[in-house]
């Protein structure tokens, strides 16, 4: 890839890539979780009758959950999303 660069040679190149792949995992399963959070959330607002607003209020917390955990994941990482190249958001947004 164009933009990736070795820029402490004492490392070696294959354990850059290996971290660069990692963190745009983690932020990949960041944005998915956003979309199932973001899913949950309207289902909770179309939610008609007792039985599916138990249900929309489970899967809502559940994708809420999910949605932080990996949050806390990519700041345990020191991921922020500015980090990854523009190429590679787009990529990982589509």
């Amino acid at each position: 890839m164009a933009w990736f660069r070795n820029k402490n040679p004492k490392v070696p190149a294959w354990q850059l890539k290996q971290k660069q792949d990692e963190e745009l995992a983690v932020f990949m399963d960041v944005r998915k979780a956003q979309r199932e959070w973001e899913q949950a959330r309207l289902f909770f607002e179309e939610a008609e009758g007792e039985e599916q607003i138990d249900y929309a209020i489970y899967m809502l917390e559940a994708a809420e959950l999910k949605y932080q955990m990996h949050l806390r994941a990519a700041k345990r990482m020191g991921l922020n999303r500015i980090q990854l190249p523009a190429q590679q958001r787009a990529e990982a947004e589509a």
